[in-house]
C-alpha cells in the first residue's frame, strides 16, 4: 500500500465489509468484468446469492480469482479537495456452494444482514426458492484496509 499513513488493520478490514450492503466484485475474463453484489461475511468467507446461469458464473468457472472492493463513510470535504472514507480490499477465490446446509445458512445471514425485518418469510422463501438459487463463496485470501480521516 502506497500511503502506510491510512493503512489499517485486518479487524478494521473486516469491520468495514460488515457494514457495507454491499462489495464490488472483479472477475477475470477477456476483458474485465466488475459487478456490485450484496455480500455477507461468515468467518474468512464472503457469500453472495445469484441465478444458477450467467455470465459472472460463466467467468468463475473459467477463472475463480477474484478482487471485492468495499467503500465506506465516503464523505466529500466541505473545505477541501478531497473525500474521507473507509475501504477494504479482499483478494480471493470464488467456488460454488453446493452443500445444502451451507446454503441455507448463508442465505439465512445475507436476510439478517440486509432484509432483517422480513425474516418471518424467510423459511416459506427458502422454499419456494432455493432451487433456482446458486450460492457461492469466496474465500478471503488477503484483506487490506485503509481509512482517510478529516484532519484535526
Amino acid at each position: 500500500m502506497r500511503r502506510k499513513d491510512r493503512e489499517r488493520d485486518l479487524e478494521f478490514g473486516l469491520a468495514v465489509i460488515d457494514e457495507c450492503e454491499y462489495g464490488t466484485v472483479a472477475i477475470q475474463g477477456d476483458e474485465p468484468y466488475c459487478l456490485p453484489l450484496s455480500l455477507v461475511r461468515i468467518g474468512d468467507d464472503l457469500y453472495f446469492h445469484c441465478a444458477l446461469e450467467g455470465k459472472k458464473l460463466d467467468l468463475l468457472r473459467k477463472n475463480n480469482a477474484v478482487w471485492v472492493s468495499f467503500v465506506g463513510h465516503n464523505r466529500a470535504a466541505k473545505d477541501d479537495f478531497t473525500t474521507y472514507f473507509r475501504s477494504a480490499m479482499v483478494k480471493g477465490t470464488a467456488v460454488e456452494v453446493t452443500d445444502e446446509k451451507e446454503k441455507v445458512t448463508a442465505l439465512r445471514a445475507l436476510c439478517e444482514k440486509l432484509t432483517p425485518d422480513h425474516m418471518s418469510a424467510f423459511d416459506s422463501e427458502v422454499a419456494r426458492s432455493f432451487a433456482v438459487t446458486g450460492i457461492w463463496k469466496i474465500h478471503m485470501v488477503e484483506v487490506t484496509a485503509k481509512e482517510k480521516l478529516r484532519k484535526p
